[in-house]
């Protein structure tokens, strides 16, 4: 079998240290901000130039978390409960042969920093903090929007669910990063199949632990808790 090498030049640092919680596709979330910090071989800012005229980048990237070594022609898309099997190709799983991303986020300014060189503030991304990168490209709206395409078994991305936060829960979040926060829980990151309205779940944000329920129309959170876990504290 043919195969081929691909080098990471940057990783991802947000604010999500594991799969749950995640947006389900880029833009869903769109007050959900991160960077994109190069690897030290890929940190020249010439490499850059002209970014800074693109509102929208591509990001290909890897699932890290999903590698495997064993391929399946079918999978279950959450989208569907679980229980039904629809081809890989036809579904944006991570479980695919070679557990390649692709999402598109919005540029949001190109910092300069002193130890880590040229980063990429972003907004709008499904990725986990530490996901490493393997290319990214401008978004060109006259080529790559399509007003007109159809969109399958996923034709919207599901209603959203209105927000209450026990007293002093909100407050310990800080404030920069609520809406983002606001954005991830708004819109149910239950696994679609999960139902249970007094089931209790932890979601890890920004080095916060929040523990929530959900019904089909509202989303309580019950405590915050301080966590630290983030991988990119301590560097890519």
């Amino acid at each position: 079998m043919e195969t081929y090498s691909l080098k990471t030049i940057a990783r991802y640092w947000g604010e999500l240290s594991g799969k749950f919680g995640l947006p389900r596709q880029a833009g869903i979330v769109e007050a959900l901000e991160g960077r994109i910090v190069f690897e030290p071989e890929y940190r020249n800012a010439d490499a850059l130039r002209g970014i800074e005229g693109f509102s929208h980048l591509w990001l290909i990237w890897q699932f890290s978390e999903a590698v495997r070594e064993d391929f399946s022609p079918t999978v279950r898309p959450p989208r569907l409960g679980g229980n039904v099997r629809m081809g890989v190709f036809a579904t944006r799983s991570p479980f695919r042969p070679n557990a390649l991303g692709l999402s598109c986020v919005k540029l949001l300014a190109v910092e300069t920093d002193p130890a880590l060189g040229p980063v990429l503030r972003v907004s709008g991304a499904d990725l986990m903090d530490g996901t490493p990168i393997y290319d990214i490209k401008p978004y060109l709206p006259y080529a790559d929007a399509k007003p007109e395409a159809l969109a399958g078994f996923a034709p919207d991305p599901g209603a959203t669910l209105e927000l209450v936060f026990l007293p002093g829960t909100e407050e310990k979040i800080p404030p920069e990063k609520r809406a983002g926060l606001r954005g991830i829980l708004s819109n149910d990151p239950r696994p679609r199949y999960q139902k249970d309205p007094e089931r209790i779940y932890g979601l890890d944000f920004a080095g916060w632990n929040v523990k929530f329920k959900a019904d089909d129309q509202t989303l309580t959170v019950l405590e915050v808790q301080k966590t630290g876990c983030l991988k990119t504290q301590t560097g890519p």
